[in-house]
């Protein structure tokens, strides 16, 4: 090969390997950002006078003085909202045909406004903590008053199309009635009846949540996921390396070890959620290890999942290892297993922790696995001597309940998006943790 025909070969794999960093990174900025952006939004939001009393009532946080003069104001401008209601339905009792035609319409304004700022005075207490409030969050709380200003309603005018929504003022129903002046007032007051400011809820991480993830914060799932995949490490690591250490210094090849390693990479690459039924099936119904879903039985479930990898990069890490340090510590007396524990071992550490870092990312995100084993959807932070016999909430299973199988969807997009930046940051965590420790070892062996 011509030496212009190598420089024109070495230009091109360099151009091809930049173009793949940054395609590689404009994936990575796809995928992450609306995850960054949306889920910042759990911890750095608009919160309403609402959300200030809830906080009080149920944790007792916040300046209580300052809670009630904010309250005070609030209701000092929600009062002519009440009036305009009072004066309606007063209207309504003295004109039959008042009430027939606007019956049903202010029964749906009512229903609004008691989401927008919370129950209306007479209505009965609410069950449900989401309805006992108004809107703690601004952004939603224009939602509602939308909802308040406007009714949707259904052009099906083209017959080649279905009908298209269009958004009708709800003031034009109530034109001439002492209803009328509620709309507008609504719209140029909607900040003084709610009261909105930033803030910062870093409690999300740590709070129990309320009323199916409508209040609090994640702190089960979070500490579930840490959990679990704690325990699949701790579970897989000695295992892999057992299994590694064996497969490269004492088996032979002979044809029982090349199926076994074949089994391995095969193990690989099997679907997730045929370890999950594997983990039910075996550890749960066969082996007993609890008596329905655990945080051991999804540990164990998630161990023989990350298995292959540990055993096969471990195994690449310890043959990565230069001959010439066991021979001499072969030719110095050590026995072989003191050469290994000692040898080879801490030499081929570094390549360990990466298989162990690489599994640690793959059991915290994993869901299928856990859905038969370990998940639940909702639950309490378990304590240690719950691990082998509770369930826990995961934030893999939570992300997925919350975004598909939750009631109110919409209202909770913030705790969906929060989830998913809390597992991506969790596993960012341990990951950053063991590389930290991986270039220690290193440091340490080179020294």
């Amino acid at each position: 090969m011509d030496l212009a025909t190598r420089k024109v070969l070495d230009r091109s794999f360099t151009g091809l390997g930049v173009f793949s960093i940054l395609l590689m990174s404009l994936a990575l900025i796809v995928l992450l950002g609306p995850i960054v952006i949306r889920g910042s939004k759990a911890f750095w939001f608009q919160e309403t006078v609402e959300h200030r009393r809830f906080l009080w009532d149920h944790y007792e946080r916040g300046d209580e003085d300052s809670l009630k003069k904010e309250l005070a104001e609030a209701e000092a401008s929600r009062q002519p909202v009440l009036d305009y209601l009072a004066q309606f339905e007063d209207d309504m009792q003295e004109d039959r045909e008042l009430r027939r035609a606007y019956r049903d319409e202010l029964k749906d304004v009512k229903e609004c406004l008691s989401e927008l700022l919370g129950p209306l005075p007479g209505e009965v207490e609410p069950i449900l903590l989401r309805d006992q409030y108004g809107q703690t969050r601004w952004d939603r709380a224009q939602v509602k008053l939308d909802h308040v200003l406007h009714v949707t309603e259904y052009d099906y005018s083209d017959p080649t199309q279905m009908g298209v929504p269009v958004q009708i003022p709800r003031v034009e129903r109530f034109k001439g009635t002492s209803l009328e002046p509620l709309f507008v007032y609504c719209e140029k007051h909607a900040k003084e009846m709610l009261l909105p400011r930033r803030t910062f809820y870093w409690r999300f991480l740590f709070d129990e949540p309320m009323d199916a993830f409508f209040f609090g914060g994640i702190w089960p799932a979070v500490s579930g996921t840490f959990y679990l995949t704690l325990g699949a490490i701790l579970v897989a690591t000695p295992v892999g390396i057992i299994a590694a250490i064996y497969l490269t210094e004492y088996a032979k090849e002979t044809p029982l070890v090349s199926l076994l390693r074949t089994c391995i990479s095969t193990l690989a690459g099997v679907p997730s959620i045929v370890f999950g039924l594997f983990g039910l099936a075996f550890f749960i119904n066969a082996l007993g290890v609890s008596d329905s879903k655990s945080v051991l039985a999804g540990s164990l479930t998630l161990a023989v999942l990350i298995l292959p990898t540990v055993i096969r990069a471990s195994e690449e890490a310890i043959r990565a290892v230069p001959l010439s340090y066991k021979e001499a510590s072969l030719s110095l007396g050590a026995t072989p297993w003191r050469t290994i524990y000692r040898v080879i071992l801490p030499a081929g550490l570094p390549g360990i922790l990466t298989s162990i870092i690489i599994s640690m990312g793959r059991a915290a995100g994993e869901t299928a696995p856990i859905i038969f084993t370990a998940a639940v959807s909702l639950g309490k932070p378990l304590k240690l001597h719950e691990l082998f016999t509770q369930p826990t909430a995961a934030l893999p299973w939570s992300v997925y309940n919350v975004a598909t199988e939750h009631q109110a969807v919409d209202e909770i997009r913030h705790v969906q998006f929060g989830m998913a930046l809390t597992l991506v940051g969790l596993v960012l965590l341990l990951n950053l943790t063991a590389v930290i420790l991986r270039a220690r070892i290193a440091r340490r062996l080179r020294a």
